[in-house]
């Protein structure tokens, strides 16, 4: 399990997560939380190369609004 990174907003239903480096996981990748809780998974890349952010389409179920400030991982 490797940190991404934390969850900055949210917008037309993903959660943006700024990346605190230039690693980022790959489209399609899984994302979950510290508890190991499938949160969704990874449908872009985008920003500068040096700290890029991460769209994160979530899982049915999941409240976008409570995933803000959050850190969240690539499984």
């Amino acid at each position: 399990m490797k940190r991404i990174g934390e969850v900055v907003r949210t917008a037309q239903g993903l959660a943006v997560i700024r990346c605190p480096g230039e690693e980022h996981p790959d489209v399609g990748a899984e994302v979950v939380d510290q508890n190991l809780d499938t949160i969704g998974r990874v449908v872009d890349v985008f920003g500068p190369v040096d700290r890029p952010y991460v769209a994160v389409s979530p899982d049915e179920g999941v409240s976008l609004p409570s995933l803000l400030g959050e850190k969240l991982y690539a499984d």
